[in-house]
């Protein structure tokens, strides 16, 4: 997921659809990777990798880790996505499908996403389905993505260095550029030394533009 801090499919139309297919690497529950290019599912948002949800029982469970799950189980073979439109981190936006399965569609029907409303109302009747059955996130509680998202963003303003920048730009010990925003699953355990070239961003395009990329996982 990304943010301007919070809003992020500012789109660019293409005059026909763009393709990719190949073997898909998954980055987050609503997010992945085919050779050079990120795709984004269109239609839907998915628990961050550092959320939890609530199961019926009432105890607590990683839903983000979940939702990368079944993405994961979804493109074990040869993964075509197709969009005519890129957002503004150079991202396709985009339907998938493996092994004759429309992975977006299949992510909310199985309660590991929920339709991101204020884009698109493209899968509502699986949804619908999903909450009737209580499956996946629907078992039990859970924030919305954007909400979480928004209240991370929001407390992570209060610690860091400058309150519009708290995006950690980390350096790991192979010299990898990797960014971690406030919902990142190891953004607290994240530090910043600005004496290695370390620095913190205002968004994850300037992360993005700087050459540091968003964790795998």
């Amino acid at each position: 997921m990304f943010a301007l801090p919070l809003g992020f499919f500012i789109t660019t139309s293409l005059s026909h659809a763009a393709s990719v297919s190949g073997k898909a690497v998954v980055v987050d529950g609503d997010t992945l990777k085919i050779g050079n290019q990120v795709v984004r599912l269109y239609g839907l948002d998915a628990p961050e990798n550092g959320q939890n949800c609530k199961r019926k029982n009432g105890k607590s469970y990683n839903c983000g880790a979940a939702s990368e799950n079944a993405l994961k189980s979804l493109t074990q073979a040869e993964t075509t996505c197709v969009g005519d439109t890129f957002d503004n981190y150079e991202r396709l936006i985009a339907v998938c499908s493996s092994s004759n399965t429309n992975i977006n569609q299949a992510l909310v029907l199985a309660g590991h996403a929920v339709v991101f409303r204020k884009y698109s109302k493209t899968y509502i009747p699986e949804e619908e389905r999903a909450a009737s059955k209580k499956v996946g996130m629907w078992q039990g509680d859970f924030q919305n993505p954007w909400d979480f998202r928004s209240d991370k963003w929001n407390a992570a303003s209060q610690a860091a260095p400058n309150p519009d920048c708290p995006i950690k730009g980390n350096i790991n010990r192979k010299g990898v550029k990797i960014y971690h925003a406030p919902w990142s699953r190891s953004y607290t355990r994240t530090k910043i030394n600005t004496g290695k070239s370390e620095r913190w961003f205002c968004s994850e395009a300037e992360a993005l533009a700087a050459g540091w990329r968003a964790p795998y996982r």
